[in-house]
């Protein structure tokens, strides 16, 4: 029906954008009506995400006529915004950020380097940049809710990691628990995204393959790799940053900084 009514390309991408804020507007409408409020958060984060979104495809266009060596400045920025974008998930934890951007750059970008050096991922910039955008992207996620989980468990738990800190139990080793289940609760999505692959979605990368000329047991075998991928990244930087927070939630001398309403 848009299409009836709108027929630059411009003036359509835009009524579009609009129908599908408003759908997500109305979530956060009903939201309201059960005490939930996401208002602010929402609306801040879908006009950061046209705006950037618009001008990093603005930059592409540039970048397609830069060398090689372009790509991996970008990527290095975008672990940075990444690790401060998931390190807003834990709050009251000190360090969030450093644990976040370490762990995404080492998670996200070994998995890039590696599968780069191998040549499943073409190294020209029209590829590396957006399937290391995509792995960056699905880290940040993981490590956010990693942070997030372990964050709650601490302090729903603090009176009991309190009392073990005070029998002499090792300060790691009585938060081991709520490592490890954030730890497994940060790959879930991971996990169900490649479980439902081809048979509850059909991702993007997969349909412009076809769309682009592509094989299509190649396009989905290709697909599959990229899960794949995402998953490795994911899982590796949700490991690292469980393994390096879990020492910071505690003070020199053991005791547990991060107590409810602080």
């Amino acid at each position: 029906m848009l299409r009836l009514w709108f027929h630059s390309p411009l003036q359509l991408g835009l009524a579009q954008a609009l129908v599908a804020a408003l759908a997500a507007l109305a979530v956060v409408v009903l939201a309201r009506r059960r005490r939930i409020h996401l208002e602010g958060e929402t609306l801040i984060a879908m006009v950061r995400g046209l705006v950037q979104i618009i001008a990093v495809g603005s930059i592409l266009v540039i970048l397609l006529r830069a060398p090689r060596w372009t790509s991996g400045l970008l990527l290095a920025g975008m672990i940075v915004a990444a690790g401060a974008t998931s390190a807003r998930r834990a709050k009251g934890m000190p360090g969030a950020f450093r644990v976040s951007a370490w762990a995404i750059a080492f998670g996200a970008g070994s998995i890039i380097a590696l599968m780069t050096s191998l040549g499943v991922i073409d190294a020209a910039i029209t590829s590396l940049v957006p399937v290391g955008s995509m792995l960056i992207a699905n880290a940040m996620n993981t490590n956010g809710l990693a942070l997030n989980r372990f964050r709650a468990d601490v302090l729903a738990h603090a009176g009991e990691i309190e009392t073990a800190l005070a029998l002499g139990a090792e300060a790691r080793n009585s938060v081991s628990p709520y490592v490890q289940a954030a730890f497994e609760a940060s790959l879930i999505p991971a996990i169900d995204s490649m479980r439902s692959l081809g048979i509850v979605w059909i991702p993007g990368l997969m349909a412009g393959m076809l769309l682009s000329g592509a094989r299509p047991v190649y396009a989905a075998i290709y697909q599959f790799v990229v899960l794949a991928m995402i998953f490795a990244a994911s899982g590796l930087t949700s490991l690292i940053s469980t393994m390096l927070i879990r020492g910071r939630v505690f003070s020199p001398a053991e005791q547990l900084l991060l107590q409810p309403g602080r």
